[in-house]
């Protein structure tokens, strides 16, 4: 079989993000030919795509007007996450910044029904906190009224049916949230609160009801350990389950409020399982459901409704499948591919698929993981690359990689645990690593890799420790709470110290993390006995650090100072730093660059 080089893999393109124009003739979506994310337009099903945005820096979303040729996308520079709010004219190709203010970061909150006005949260008053906006499609800038000065995270998740009411979010932790309506035609412009509650809930995915006397959304409350699907009515302010879950997260729900036809999603093992239907008019609990479609890949997600829900677009994914654009027709289930993202030449059979697995930790605790092995193997002689997530409270699903599929074709195995604190297993799991408990996740890595050592393909003298942010932390805490395991550690844009990381991350963030890591006030000591920095000493792999100079989130001096203690130690240390990009890298010529040398890393050290 050929093999191909990093960058071969790496232009294995993508198309996801889908959105319909208004008339449901055309279709946007974002893809990343010139290698970055970039708006893109399609006709019909694998026409020939026009191209819209012509950024060096990614897009990171597009959302057509729902009723004229315009579509408003969000791009920031360099990777530094604060993202200004741009409208492309379909017709014209003409684009203006709407917000003007790089400073500050701009979340998108959805178009108004007429589309005469959109909303978004900014933190242009207050670096540290979120405040909500209304403007006017031909306004820009100091125009947007400000509509309420928040005090935390806030979001904003769709207008009323009658455009008179916004919905808002406010997150503590990614754990607890609260909801919230805002009168848009009240003189007082107060929150008025919907979720009042006592520890942590999570009130999320929230949508409105055709009439705009109820909510739909996904929550925990009610002392379960699973997301379920709910009706929140507005008036008597009661839950009243719609659907279940059976076991699993309900991730969310796509609806469109002017017909009540939806999609919900289940989190099953990692893999997506869809429910298409449409709610009954005179009861909102109640609905009929049409067939389930046939997507390849098992993840997809991403729900845009055409004008009149007769169709919806989404975004499909899996080991062996390139992330491609679907258009699925509601009453039929039947779904057509839309877009036709190329796999730069490499042949579809030659990659390889995942096997879900689950390793006993060292409380008896199952942690559920994915396994990829090489067709081209031989007994004892594998080696391994283990890639933990970030997050924490995130999950590694099994969908494409061009990166793993690159290293699978060099000969490595690839395993991606989900240790405790992964989501989509729960909140009880989620929460196996909170604060004091951060360490276990770190065991459940040493167990992972125990398991892998007694497996009949694998080389237990060439295992790899590799992770992304709070990834790249469990990589460094593995190296040096573990560090007989390991032949070579991959640390990128990942936290070495929890309280300089702290210390220096957004303002916007800070407390959020803080309630998941720990708090600098309470915890520090902790903090600090934790932090790899700190136990250096005992490093033994060789250890290649990556960072983007601009990272807002995970500051680049984690890497300087890590590379920098490890080098102290006589360990063999690589260090890259890209001064264009921020928390991971977006651009193609730096990630060809990223993983050549990695692979040449790995290369004389595995």
């Amino acid at each position: 079989m050929d093999t191909y080089d990093i960058e071969r893999y790496l232009n294995i393109r993508s198309a996801y993000g889908p959105s319909f124009g208004p008339e449901g003739e055309r279709l946007s979506f974002l893809m990343n030919t010139t290698g970055t994310p970039q708006v893109w337009t399609l006709e019909e099903p694998r026409s020939w795509p026009e191209q819209r945005t012509f950024y060096d820096e990614r897009v990171t979303f597009a959302s057509w007007s729902p009723e004229r040729p315009e579509v408003i996308f969000g791009k920031d520079e360099g990777g530094n996450e604060r993202a200004q709010l741009f409208k492309l004219d379909a017709e014209t190709g003409a684009i203006e910044n709407l917000t003007g203010m790089p400073d500050a970061k701009h979340r998108w909150g959805g178009w108004s029904h007429d589309a005469e006005r959109f909303a978004f949260a900014s933190n242009r008053r207050d670096e540290s906190v979120f405040d909500l906006y209304v403007q006017r499609r031909d306004e820009s800038g100091d125009d947007a009224t400000l509509v309420y000065e928040g005090d935390g995270w806030l979001s904003l998740s769709g207008w009323s049916p009658d455009d008179s009411r916004v919905l808002v979010s406010q997150a503590y932790s990614n754990f607890d949230q609260d909801l919230y309506l805002l009168d848009l035609e009240s003189d007082e412009r107060e929150l008025e609160h919907l979720t009042p509650h006592e520890g942590d809930v999570r009130y999320q995915s929230a949508s409105w009801a055709p009439d705009g006397d109820g909510i739909y959304l996904v929550t925990d409350e009610g002392d379960v350990d699973t997301l379920y699907l709910t009706y929140l009515d507005l008036e008597s302010g009661e839950l009243e389950t719609v659907a279940d879950g059976d076991g699993w997260n309900v991730d969310g729900i796509a609806l469109d409020d002017e017909t009540g036809r939806f999609v919900y999603s289940r989190n099953v093992e990692g893999y997506t399982d869809l429910t298409v239907g449409e709610f009954d008019e005179t009861d909102p609990t109640e609905f009929e459901t049409f067939p389930e479609p046939d997507l390849p890949g098992g993840i997809s997600g991403g729900v845009s409704f055409d004008p009149d829900a007769e169709r919806f677009a989404l975004s499909t994914t899996g080991d062996v499948v390139n992330t491609n654009v679907f258009v699925v027709d509601i009453e039929t289930g039947a779904a057509e591919r839309w877009t036709d993202a190329p796999t730069a030449g490499i042949p579809r059979e030659s990659f390889d698929e995942s096997e879900l697995v689950h390793v006993e930790s060292f409380d008896g605790l199952e942690v559920p993981g994915f396994l990829t092995l090489p067709d081209a193997r031989e007994a004892n002689e594998t080696p391994v690359i283990v890639d933990i997530h970030g997050g924490p409270e995130s999950q590694r699903r099994p969908s494409f990689s061009s990166v793993k599929q690159y290293f699978l074709d060099r000969g490595y195995g690839y395993f991606e645990p989900n240790v405790r604190g992964s989501s989509g297993y729960g909140a009880d799991y989620a929460a196996l690593d909170d604060v004091e408990k951060r360490m276990d996740s770190v065991a459940d890595v040493e167990a992972c890799v125990t398991w892998l050592q007694e497996h009949s393909a694998v080389d237990p003298d060439r295992i790899v420790a590799k992770g992304g942010s709070y990834g790249g932390f469990m990589v460094l805490a593995a190296l040096t709470e573990y560090p007989d395991l390991w032949a070579a550690g991959i640390d990128i844009v990942g936290i070495a110290n929890f309280v300089t990381f702290l210390e220096n991350t957004g303002d916007w963030r800070r407390e959020l993390r803080e309630a998941e890591y720990g708090s600098l006030e309470d915890d520090r000591e902790f903090l600090e006995r934790i932090s790899p920095t700190n136990n250096i000493e005992r490093i033994e792999a060789p250890l290649f650090v990556l960072h983007g100079e601009n990272d807002p989130r995970v500051p680049v001096g984690e890497a300087e100072q890590i590379a920098e203690k490890a080098a102290e130690q006589g360990v063999p240390v690589r260090k890259l730093i890209f001064d264009d990009e921020g928390h991971g890298f977006s651009k193609l010529e730096n990630r060809i660059e990223a993983y050549t040398e990695i692979a040449t890393f790995l290369d004389e050290h595995v």
